[in-house]
């Protein structure tokens, strides 16, 4: 029994050994990897030293540099726009800038989610170069029921009277006139971040001189609606004009043509066709060519009076002989 016991423990050990030392090979294994990958790439990372965030910040705050801090960042995968040098991002010695979006701590501050040196945290921050700012006015139908936010961007629909060359009213039509025009604020806020959804009486947007006089015409003659676009939406939409005429075309109920007229006559209009001195010559057998085509055409039999009654007669006239 004990040399039993000793025979288990001793292979016991020996497996357990066994097993440290494939543990101890896999390591060095990955160890020796790791060694490569660091001497190919020179014991280190690529990283430069951008500005982020020391603490969290919203639309309006002011940047100072108390507010932002330097760190480490991997070359490869720092963001467009980024700031290196305190030069940079404060060139100007007390116009700093503003924040344009929220951002939370330790996260890049780039361009696009700060204002110029000096500037306000207003549309005109937002406007790119050679675009105007343009106000529409909207309501809960036309300005999608509060949905529009800073940053969408929105398909134009005007709605009004049409008057034609000679004077004469076309009537009201619906024709869209600027696609994919982008809003820079809705009624006088233009935080990008704003989570209320709140019912807008101006919406502006930001579009070109010429733009802007053809929406300040159509606004004074006519309707301006709203249609909200997707966020990843690249189509383009096509030119659109729908008159009520067209939009009722296809709602339209197709017309049936009247029913046509039955070809088969009434049985009594056979007397009709039978002439007068036959009628008062052979009164009796008249009454009986009448009953018997009265039956026939109830059934379908016949729907040409005259021929009938003239075969009627005919056929009487055999039997009575």
């Amino acid at each position: 029994m004990r040399a039993v016991f000793g025979l288990v423990l001793i292979v016991g050990v020996g497996l357990a050994g066994f097993a440290v030392y494939m543990i101890k090979n896999q390591f060095s294994t990955y160890e020796a990897k790791v060694a490569r990958l660091e001497a190919a790439n020179g014991g280190m990372i690529d990283t430069v030293e951008i500005f982020v965030a020391s603490k969290p910040m919203k639309y309006g705050d002011v940047l100072s540099k108390e507010n932002v801090r330097m760190v480490k960042w991997p070359s490869r995968l720092q963001p467009e726009g980024v700031f290196y040098t305190a030069e940079q991002l404060f060139p100007v010695p007390g116009e700093n800038r503003v924040m344009l979006r929220a951002i939370e701590t330790n996260e890049a501050i780039t361009a696009v989610k700060v204002t110029n040196p000096g500037e306000i945290a207003g549309i005109t921050a937002l406007l790119e170069r050679g675009m105007r700012a343009f106000a529409i006015k909207v309501d809960v139908s036309s300005g999608v029921s509060g949905f529009l936010r800073p940053g969408h961007k929105v398909d134009v629909y005007w709605t009004g009277e049409v008057i034609s060359q000679n004077g004469n009213s076309r009537g009201e039509i619906t024709k869209l006139i600027e696609t994919g025009v982008q809003i820079v604020a809705i009624d006088q806020s233009a935080n990008v971040d704003s989570p209320n959804a709140t019912i807008a009486r101006t919406v502006t947007v930001s579009v070109k001189p010429h733009q802007v006089a053809g929406l300040a015409q159509a606004q004074t003659t006519g309707r301006l609606s709203l249609s909200l676009q997707g966020s990843e939406d690249d189509t383009v939409a096509e030119d659109i004009e729908i008159d009520q005429n067209t939009l009722l075309a296809s709602h339209r109920p197709r017309l049936l043509p009247p029913p046509r007229p039955s070809k088969k006559r009434s049985a009594r209009s056979v007397l009709a066709v039978v002439p007068t001195w036959w009628k008062s010559r052979f009164p009796a057998r008249t009454e009986r060519i009448t009953a018997r085509l009265i039956n026939k055409i109830a059934q379908g039999g016949h729907d040409a009076p005259l021929p009938a009654f003239r075969r009627q007669n005919a056929l009487c006239c055999g039997l009575s002989t």
